[in-house]
């Protein structure tokens, strides 16, 4: 099995991904923590463009604030699209990027990485060391906003296929 984990969705992944029918992982504009490390405290050592655009609400749920979606998420999308987006986007749980990994499966794991060099939610440095210190199998740089499964679907579609044929020695 191959997991694929895009945003805050790469820590769960860091995570998940110790399980033994997990072959491989891929990060898709993701943060990638190590141990002891969590997706908040990746952001504050270098704090993403659109940071001052997340809100939180009562329930302590994180929301990219509607009027700031796309120019915060999905730049390189439609108005339309990112209005789409941004009217039902899943806010997680503000605690949810306090959580520290504590056994990154990318330690023993193949995996592959994907930064967005228009990333306003993760710093694409960020994402750049994060890529460097896993030592993926492949990385690639898409000039895409943190949306890049919607306005790059075919570059990320052929790393995930890419990472299953590697791992089914294809």
């Amino acid at each position: 099995m191959v997991l694929v984990g895009h945003s805050y969705g790469g820590a769960v992944i860091t995570e998940a991904g110790t399980l033994p029918n997990v072959a491989g992982l891929v990060y898709v504009a993701a943060f990638a923590p190590d141990a002891g490390e969590s997706p908040g405290g990746i952001s504050q050592e270098l704090p993403p463009a659109a940071f001052e655009n997340i809100a939180p609400d009562s329930d302590g749920y994180l929301w990219v604030r509607p009027e700031k979606f796309r120019e915060s998420f999905a730049q390189d999308l439609t108005e339309d699209e990112a209005r789409i987006m941004a009217v039902t986007q899943k806010a997680p749980l503000a605690s949810t990027f306090g959580d520290p990994v504590s056994d990154p499966a990318w330690r023993t794991k193949p995996c592959w990485y994907q930064v967005s060099t228009q990333d306003r939610m993760i710093h694409p440095d960020n994402e750049r060391r994060m890529a460097a210190r896993m030592d993926p199998r492949k990385t690639i740089e898409l000039d895409a906003s943190h949306a890049s499964p919607a306005s790059q679907p075919g570059p990320v579609t052929d790393l995930i296929e890419a990472t299953a044929n590697d791992l089914a020695g294809r």
